[in-house]
């Protein structure tokens, strides 16, 4: 993974080795290139770094990359979805979570319905929570 920079600022990334490619087709490049022939063309590598655990329900996570020490690093920067898209989304899981346990309902069912019935409201419930839409506890089903 590779950063292309230009007057000192972020032209491209992800940038990769056919992007290099593409941009010189009259250059024969080594393989593999290494980094002081990369620089040449304002290419550097960046350190990866893990992307954060987040809910695509509720967030998004846009990747990026910062000069630390010398070295690109990769970073990773969690927004919020509009409040009402969250609430949106949130509402759906709730609403196929609903679905899937519908069968749990039914007369000839084989399970505890009482049981369903409470993770079920609790389903229902998960607009009353405090932290809706951004921090829900989902109830555990049974």
């Amino acid at each position: 993974m590779y950063v292309k920079i230009v007057n000192n600022s972020v032209a491209k990334f992800p940038y990769n080795i056919g992007d290099l490619k593409k941009e010189n087709p009259n250059i024969s490049f080594p393989n593999p290139i290494n980094e002081n022939a990369l620089a040449g063309f304002n290419v550097y590598p960046v350190t990866p770094i893990a992307a954060p655990e987040f809910d695509s329900r509720t967030h998004r996570v846009i990747q990026g990359v910062e000069l630390v020490d010398g070295k690109w690093t990769q970073k990773w920067t969690l927004q919020d979805l509009p409040e009402e898209q969250a609430r949106a989304n949130i509402r759906a899981e709730r609403n196929r979570r609903l679905i899937n346990s519908d069968w749990t309902q039914l007369s000839d069912s084989s399970v505890d319905s009482t049981v369903w019935l409470d993770y079920r409201q609790a389903l229902r419930d998960i607009t009353n929570q405090a932290g809706f839409p951004w921090n829900i506890n989902w109830p555990t089903k049974p």
